[in-house]
């Protein structure tokens, strides 16, 4: 058997080892431990109901393939990319009975033993396996979620060791909607090359091989959720993200126009967002939007995320069919392997690793001069 360090397995980082939440909340407790505790200004607020915020858009996929259609669902799909980041996505192709099984080997994948799931917890030099990603720190906040992260595709990027201890028939489920996922990403990415009037080759020779993870996710009840988050504020790293929701219990939240819209589920809708790589690729035309996850006393919630980035090999920046003298880059270039590693060596914070992505005008070098 091919162990992780014959093939090609890429280490992007390591996070400081912490307990399960999951365990933490089996015993009834009145108060959450100081630690999942967060300053005043950084606690969710309550929102207005949905129906004083705008909804984020759903985007057809049977309407975009139709000729007869696919203008007017382009455009959707462009407006959506441009001012909101986020959309779901119905009649996405991907099988519904596939989605009810790995559902299933999900919920009984966080029903595991506890003894068990510690064969499979982070390592202290590596963050895939469960446990939490971006804590630096002894003192750091924690979320209020236990997580588990694994490379899925290309098969040459894989853990091994760690992919082959999960259950069969939890592995077999993987195996098929990382295939299908990849799939959708790759169709909506032809879309939107589509939208922003640049060939599909160029789209393709960045993304056809690209790096595939999942992180699956699990929101315990929580006695005081007012005063904890489940996942901290954030935008993704990647070029799209595609969410499956396990349930109808909301927690996803979106900033929009300085508000925090939920995100309701849809029955067989898939949520999409638009990440990092994807901003800058596309040179700020669209947009990554933070977004955090809240929880509530009474359910669970369980969420599968698979990020879907350029090929290992590549050079992050904007496509070269959409800079020219009148329309300058505004990010760096950077290889991508170089990226990732910087980006999972941060804590969480917004937006603030694409900000250290930007080409600074001479007014902000000299600006972050003065206040140095």
């Amino acid at each position: 058997m091919e162990s992780p360090t014959d093939a090609e397995f890429v280490n992007f980082g390591k996070s400081i080892i912490v307990p399960s939440v999951q365990e933490l909340a089996k015993d009834p407790i009145a108060k959450i431990p100081p630690r999942y505790l967060r300053p005043l200004q950084e606690q969710p607020h309550s929102i207005s109901p949905n129906h004083h915020l705008p909804s984020v858009p759903i985007i057809d996929l049977q309407k975009l393939a139709a000729g007869d259609f696919v203008d007017s669902e382009l455009q959707r799909l462009h407006s959506a990319c441009k001012k909101w980041g986020f959309f779901q996505v119905v009649n996405h192709s991907v099988s519904i009975s596939l989605l009810e099984d790995f559902k299933l080997e999900i919920e009984n994948f966080f029903k595991l033993p506890h003894e068990d799931k510690k064969l499979l917890w982070q390592k202290p030099d590596n963050h895939e396996g469960f446990g939490q990603l971006f804590v630096v720190s002894e003192d750091q906040k924690l979320d209020w979620s236990d997580m588990f992260y694994i490379t899925t595709l290309p098969h040459n990027l894989r853990n091994i060791e760690l992919f082959e201890k999960l259950p069969l028939k939890l592995r077999q489920a993987m195996e098929m909607y990382s295939i299908e996922v990849k799939n959708l990403a790759l169709r909506i990415l032809d879309f939107m090359a589509r939208a922003l009037n640049m060939g599909t080759e160029e789209m393709r020779e960045l993304f056809n091989d690209g790096i595939q993870s999942m992180r699956i996710n699990y929101y315990p009840p929580c006695p005081e959720p007012d005063m904890t988050i489940g996942f901290s504020p954030h935008s993704d790293a990647d070029a799209l993200t595609i969410l499956f929701q396990l349930s109808e219990t909301e927690g996803l939240q979106v900033r929009k126009d300085g508000k925090w819209v939920s995100i309701k589920p849809l029955p067989n809708a898939l949520v999409v967002n638009i990440g990092d790589i994807m901003e800058i690729f596309s040179n700020g035309i669209y947009r990554s939007i933070e977004h955090r996850a809240v929880v509530n006393s009474t359910k669970e919630r369980l969420s599968i995320a698979t990020f879907y980035s350029s090929k290992l090999d590549s050079e992050l920046g904007p496509a070269l069919s959409l800079i020219g003298p009148s329309n300058p880059a505004i990010f760096r270039r950077v290889p991508l392997e170089k990226y990732f590693k910087e980006f999972f060596a941060r804590r969480l914070n917004g937006k603030s690793y694409l900000d250290f992505m930007r080409i600074k005008t001479e007014e902000e070098n000299e600006d972050c001069k003065n206040k140095t």
